[in-house]
């Protein structure tokens, strides 16, 4: 009889390296959102993974922020440093062929009383892998890391080699959750995101860091889920953008994302939403904690 394994697993790296796609391509399913901009996760999102003999608590955080100082980027980066202070395991994901100053102050948060693995991410980008050699001994030098694998997120390469080397470190536990759950977080949480993801794939580069989504409110009746959100700007000057000519950029935005709820959720979904201004909400602590940032 296998020995079930399992335990929590911080998945960290600079933004835009590729850490919800990972995540995603673990889990089998859209946990986490991505969008090609950075800085798009904002919460700590947990996907599980379960197979026969280990169940892995996956921990996706904030790319670790370094260029504003705001209250909305003080509490992600709190997020991150107090998710490497509760894991058994850390991923710590590069892209390769590129590692900065941005990727060491990463390194410099990365704990020394436990394991980390080095995720090498977008291999693929290579097509002969005996040029990543260099790269892989360079990096390699900034920290003791207990292995270095390279995968592709987004092609699924090694991907199952990532997990087979994580197994290795996790204690044996037992089940933590469920072996049907894939992530501890709410449908309400999770719709909340599917929309910010279509606000920030859908408006233009700056105007998706000034918005939020508050879930007013969400119904359960038998198959359907009902569904009520704002999207919450920063200035009136942003909600005429938001909504678009006729309405069509929030039309898109409420159908694209009701969509990929109702794959999630497996149900159909109605969901009507709106826009409103709170000034000033990304640098308010109080408002923060109210929209549900730690």
């Amino acid at each position: 009889m296998n020995i079930i394994r399992s335990g929590y697993i911080a998945i960290v790296g600079r933004p835009n390296v590729g850490k919800s796609t990972l995540l995603n391509r673990l889990v089998g399913e859209k946990i986490s959102i991505v969008s090609r901009k950075a800085q798009t996760t904002r919460h700590r999102i947990t996907g599980i993974v379960t197979n026969a003999d280990a169940q892995y608590v996956f921990v996706d955080t904030p790319g670790f922020q370094t260029k504003y100082a705001n209250a909305l980027n003080r509490a992600m980066n709190r997020g991150v440093t107090q998710t490497l202070s509760d894991v058994d395991l850390v991923l710590f994901v590069i892209e390769a062929g590129r590692y900065d100053a941005k990727d060491q102050a990463v390194v410099r948060l990365l704990p020394k009383d436990r394991p980390v693995i080095l995720v090498v991410n977008k291999t693929d980008q290579f097509k002969d892998r005996n040029e990543l050699l260099p790269f892989l001994a360079k990096v390699s030098a900034d920290f003791d890391y207990a292995a270095i694998v390279p995968v592709s997120a987004t092609k699924g390469r090694q991907t199952d080699q990532l997990l087979a080397e994580a197994r290795k470190h996790l204690p044996n536990e037992g089940l933590m959750f469920p072996e049907d759950d894939l992530t501890d977080k709410s449908e309400r949480f999770l719709a909340a995101e599917y929309i910010r993801e279509k606000v920030f794939r859908l408006l233009g580069d700056e105007l998706p860091y000034s918005t939020t989504v508050e879930i007013e409110k969400f119904e359960v009746e038998g198959e359907l889920r009902r569904i009520f959100a704002a999207i919450v700007v920063d200035r009136e000057g942003h909600k005429a953008i938001v909504i678009g000519k006729g309405g069509e950029s929030l039309k898109r935005i409420a159908s694209e994302a009701r969509q990929d709820m109702e794959r999630l959720f497996d149900s159909k979904v109605y969901l009507e939403i709106w826009v409103k201004v709170k000034s000033g909400w990304n640098d308010d602590e109080r408002l923060l904690k109210s929209l549900g940032y730690e």
